[in-house]
């Protein structure tokens, strides 16, 4: 993979994780910094400029055997967009050069999707179906976004089509585009060959990821229907996992008997949070959790985060891990240790803050400073990987020409 795209994904996501600190800051001293306009920035530049371009750079790597120039140049625009939206949503939030900014991020995106879909090329149908299911929920998901100006000028941001027009996107977003990708790469890299066991598992999961959107329709527009509706996505979902661990088996085992201590480390990590993330979307059958989850803040922010830095970019590390781009040593791995740990105990203070609050019983004592100082770790650990990437150039030369 190239070295300057990578390192320019994981910037992204420590600037994100900078914000969210800040973010995390603004409870224990003021700061000159809108709240919510700080939120948009944070979201946006973890999504769009990390998670996003990654994808964009494994897609790259592993499907497209002709490097043409064209994905390079589209690359930086995208990047142009996401400094653009770093540098206007703090100050303005929704407005018309962050609108700019990310709807020139979208119009990139719809050229990534026509570009990868005419000229991918794999032998894998397996590959094949779960890169382009993938590509399509990115589509998509775009649609929400597109309904949100009619939305607020019709019936206003307080409305439930405005609401149900964000969770549209974030939802086809992440368990659509983002998750179907990484498990794209994850298939492709196991070799997991087509059968009907697999062709069943992609109808599930593309099944379930749809009729599970019922969930966030039912907390802004509530009717029994939605519950029944979610109800039979979710189990679809777990009959999906059941198979994909059946399927994944005999490559994983083979995976981890072959790589290093690091790498075996933060693909169970990924593999677990993947299963945790099922789980918990499981509780949501049953209505008083998912009422709950709903009420308190803080359980919605530490299920979002259970998806995208447990899940999506766990499996994200593990394929640069999996690169010839990183020396290992110690400082690599005590650098994902700290973003591992950074990562469990916030999601740790979230959910029990979640449940004190339900329960009536009040904060937890130093809630917001145990939460800032967690938080610490998270940016640690990516500067830990970006600076063992930026210092390995004579041995990512050395294994290139020997590989």
């Amino acid at each position: 993979m190239p070295k300057k795209l990578v390192l320019t994904c994981l910037i992204n996501f420590l600037i994100a994780a900078l914000l969210g600190l800040a973010l995390r800051y603004t409870y224990l001293s003021p700061i000159s910094f809108n709240y919510r306009f700080l939120t948009h920035a944070h979201s946006h530049i973890a999504m769009l400029g990390w998670v996003y371009l990654m994808l964009y750079t494994l897609f790259v790597h592993y499907f497209i055997p002709e490097k043409k120039h064209v994905y390079n140049i589209l690359f930086w625009i995208t990047q142009i967009a996401v400094v653009g939206m770093l540098f206007s949503f703090p100050f303005q939030g929704y407005a018309a050069i962050s609108i700019t900014f990310s709807t020139l991020h979208i119009f990139c995106s719809y050229y990534f999707f026509r570009l990868i879909w005419k000229n991918h090329e794999t032998q894998s149908i397996v590959s094949k179906l779960l890169l382009k299911g993938s590509l399509l929920f990115m589509i998509i998901s775009t649609i929400g976004v597109w309904c949100l100006g009619p939305a607020v000028g019709i019936l206003g941001q307080a409305s439930a089509f405005y609401q149900i027009a964000i969770q549209f996107f974030l939802h086809f977003q992440f368990n659509g585009w983002f998750l179907i990708a990484v498990l794209a790469i994850l298939f492709h890299k196991l070799q997991i060959k087509d059968s009907r066991k697999f062709r069943l598992f992609f109808k599930l999961l593309i099944t379930s990821t749809i009729l599970t959107f019922a969930l966030p329709i039912n907390w802004f527009a509530p009717h029994i229907t939605l519950l029944w509706v979610n109800g039979l996505g979710v189990i679809l979902q777990i009959a999906a996992l059941m198979i994909f661990l059946n399927l994944i088996k005999p490559g994983f085992k083979k995976v981890i008997n072959e790589s290093s201590k690091i790498i075996k480390f933060m693909l169970r990590f990924a593999l677990f949070c993947f299963i945790l993330k099922i789980g918990m979307q499981t509780l949501s059958l049953i209505p008083e959790i998912s009422n709950m989850a709903f009420q308190h803040r803080n359980l919605v922010i530490g299920f979002i985060h259970l998806t995208m830095l447990g899940v999506i970019s766990g499996f994200l590390f593990v394929y640069i891990l999996q690169s010839n781009l990183v020396k290992f040593n110690k400082n690599i791995t005590l650098g994902m240790y700290i973003f591992v740990l950074g990562f469990v105990l916030t999601e740790l203070i979230l959910i029990i803050q979640g449940c004190l609050f339900y329960f009536g019983i009040g904060l937890l004592p130093n809630y917001y400073v145990l939460l800032f100082l967690s938080s610490i770790l998270l940016p640690l650990g990516i500067v830990g990987l970006i600076f063992n990437i930026y210092k390995t150039k004579s041995y990512e030369n050395q294994t290139s020409k020997t590989s």
